[in-house]
């Protein structure tokens, strides 16, 4: 099996890590486009890992194809590698929002995708991701992205009308069950979802105001619902508490 990502940042990076922890893959089948040469060079160093600034040949080379771009890169990077994915490549998406038939509209034809929500503390192997296989997959292709997955910590299957759940619930359970996820896995989700955030600061010795900012992407799902706290007083109403 042959892994492929489409920029290898925080997230992207720590899938490499743990997949080269847990000896899920081997270096030689990983390959990572990256823009800079910067972090081309950190990451080849890092991880020992094929690094290019050709996207193509990430698609050319790769069995499972993860788009670890910022959202808004989606459609152009899409446009550029659409013609190059085959018709078996198992195509995963990390990105808020974008639907299995925005996917598929975006390569012009049916295609393999596979939406996954995977949450800050998979950067310490202590995470939890969401995983939403679209119709063209198989349960063998699921099973074996799901094992790379363990890689970041946990994983669960869920419709893909909760996709958009999994990204708010580590804010609340209730919300959770509010948006039609069953209690259970709600709890399941906000529960790991806090431990993992915890020792992510314990582990890291990073501030928590840093950990938040290397998600908070422009525009973003994440900035957006901070900018809600803010408005409601989160961090007062924590204090007055």
């Amino acid at each position: 099996m042959r892994l492929g990502f489409i920029g290898c940042g925080n997230m992207g990076g720590a899938m490499v890590s743990g997949i080269l922890k847990k000896q899920l893959l081997a270096s030689e089948d990983m390959i990572a486009s990256a823009l800079h040469e910067e972090s081309r060079k950190a990451l080849r160093e890092k991880f020992g890992i094929t690094v290019t600034s050709d996207n193509s040949e990430v698609a050319a080379f790769s069995d499972i194809l993860i788009l670890a771009v910022k959202p808004q890169f989606y459609a152009e990077v899409i446009h550029e590698i659409r013609e190059i994915v085959q018709p078996d490549t198992l195509v995963v998406s990390i990105a808020p929002g974008k639907t299995h038939q925005w996917l598929e509209e975006q390569f012009g034809r049916p295609v393999k995708t596979v939406r996954c929500m995977p949450n800050t503390p998979a950067m310490i192997g202590a995470g939890i991701t969401g995983v939403a296989p679209g119709e063209q997959v198989t349960e063998k292709e699921t099973a074996q992205l799901l094992r790379l997955l363990s890689a970041l910590g946990e994983t669960e299957i869920v419709p893909e009308r909760l996709m958009d759940v999994v990204g708010s619930v580590s804010a609340m359970a209730d919300a959770a069950v509010a948006d039609g996820m069953p209690r259970a896995q709600a709890y399941h989700f906000a529960a790991q979802a806090v431990l993992g955030s915890a020792e992510m600061v314990l582990k890291t010795g990073r501030h928590p105001g840093e950990l938040k900012d290397m998600v908070c992407s422009p525009g973003g799902t994440t900035i957006e619902g901070l900018s809600v706290l803010e408005e409601k007083g989160m961090r007062s109403a924590v204090i007055d508490a």
